[in-house]
């Protein structure tokens, strides 16, 4: 029998108890600072001898050079022939969708012009080159190539730079079949802080890249919020999430099942069930004991659940949408009568699965949206990953004389206001006399 804390919304200590279950440090110690301070720093300064040695090292490689750490584009293409036809078939099938939803998200240049001739605008560039951060080895997640992948090439990324370790010289098959299948540049085989450190600053062999996303380890996770500033981050994730809000009619194996499709991530990802109806509860309590004693992933997903999870009784409906805009969840499933007006009142939320048919499961491959998603209340001013994060605005500005005239009377004042005389100056020459 599973130990999962049990809530209530009634209780005077509700709130206090949400907020330490959904305490989460994501910031790494001391000890993992200084290791991934120092590969930084190394990588920056010898270049690729630094990362040859250290994949060496941490991934029990034996490589003479960057070069051979490089995977050709044939061999992704190998990969792509070697899976069997319905891998090969779902990729695709997974690629198309995630590639028709994320044309829609393309930002578009705009502008317009005033009376006078000035003209106002926004332009719309693509990034240069993009990395593409892939964990590796057992650990290797395909559907990550893809979710990260794809947008970027929608957007018109001209490159994309992809790392994944290869520990032990053990090469997942699906991950570079799905590089294959986005159009992935180049590949190597290189993990940690010190591919991080390789991207960011770039080295003899590694091209330095604008912007890092895909998900990794706390080192990975330190380095990326490191090198911020010398290149632009998607994220820095915490463990993954999901919050269930049931009205109690959807079936009990179901929620139990769907809280597991999270919680078998890691002992740290964390999953709660929100609902009016306490026999409804007890249901699923007795189908999550139930069905985890069938579960490969059994120990992780009790870790998980007893550790971080959560069954919360809540007093109503209305309740239970206002404890999910509060928990700001990375994956939410309303699992209720009326899915699309209850969403509309949803203000925080990284996904929202919408119905009783619709496990979140699917957003994780094939559904379209992307499953790269804040975490740990980040969904509060943060959105998914999307063709918008590889794509950035220029302002345009034309003046005519005119409008210069008229404009620098406006920015003369304030200039002097600011005590800024040059400003007021160069833009006074501009006013017609």
């Amino acid at each position: 029998m599973l130990n999962i804390k049990e809530l209530n919304t009634s209780d005077a200590s509700f709130w206090q108890e949400m907020q330490d279950l959904l305490a989460w440090e994501s910031v790494s110690d001391d000890a993992v600072f200084n290791t991934v301070n120092g590969i930084l720093k190394d990588v920056r300064t010898r270049g690729d001898e630094a990362v040859v040695e250290y994949t060496n090292r941490f991934d029990r490689m034996s490589a003479g050079s960057m070069a051979e750490l490089e995977i050709p584009a044939a061999r992704l293409q190998e990969a792509l022939n070697k899976i069997t036809p319905e891998q090969r078939s779902a990729l695709q099938q997974a690629a198309d969708r995630i590639k028709a939803y994320a044309e829609r998200q393309k930002m578009e240049s705009w502008s317009y012009t005033e009376a006078d001739g000035t003209l106002l605008g926004q332009q719309v560039t693509a990034l240069d080159r993009v990395g593409l951060y892939v964990p590796g080895g057992k650990a290797a997640y395909p559907s990550s190539v893809l979710m990260n992948a794809v947008p970027a090439k929608v957007a018109g990324v001209p490159e994309l730079i992809m790392v994944v370790p290869t520990p032990a010289n053990e090469v997942n098959e699906l991950v570079l079949a799905a590089a294959a299948i986005s159009n992935v540049d180049r590949v190597f085989a290189i993990g940690g802080a010190q591919a991080v450190a390789a991207l960011a600053y770039g080295t003899q062999t590694v091209p330095q890249v604008d912007k890092i996303v895909g998900p990794g380890n706390i080192y990975v996770a330190t380095a990326k919020r490191m090198v911020y500033g010398a290149v632009g981050i998607d994220m820095i994730a915490g463990p993954s999430e999901i919050l269930v809000v049931c009205d109690g009619k959807t079936n009990p194996d179901w929620i139990a099942m769907d809280l597991f499709s999270q919680a078998e991530h890691d002992e740290d990802a964390q999953s709660i069930l929100v609902c009016p109806d306490a026999d409804f509860i007890a249901q699923v309590k007795a189908s999550i004991n139930r069905l985890v004693e069938e579960m490969p992933r059994k120990e992780i997903i009790s870790t998980s659940l007893q550790g971080r999870g959560a069954l919360i009784l809540a007093k109503d409906m209305d309740e239970a949408v206002q404890v999910a805009n509060y928990i700001a969840p990375e994956h939410l499933e309303l699992s209720v009568e009326n899915p699309r007006e209850v969403a509309k009142q949803i203000r925080h939320a990284g996904a929202i699965f919408m119905g009783r048919y619709t496990a979140e499961a699917l957003g994780d491959y094939c559904a379209g949206p992307n499953h790269v998603l804040p975490t740990s209340r980040t969904a509060r001013f943060s959105s998914p990953l999307g063709v918008y994060d590889f794509q950035k605005r220029s302002s345009l500005i034309d003046c005519s004389a005119a409008g210069a005239s008229e404009l620098g009377k406006i920015a003369s004042i304030l200039a002097h206001g600011e005590g800024l005389t040059a400003h007021a100056r160069s833009a006074e020459y501009r006013i017609k006399g």
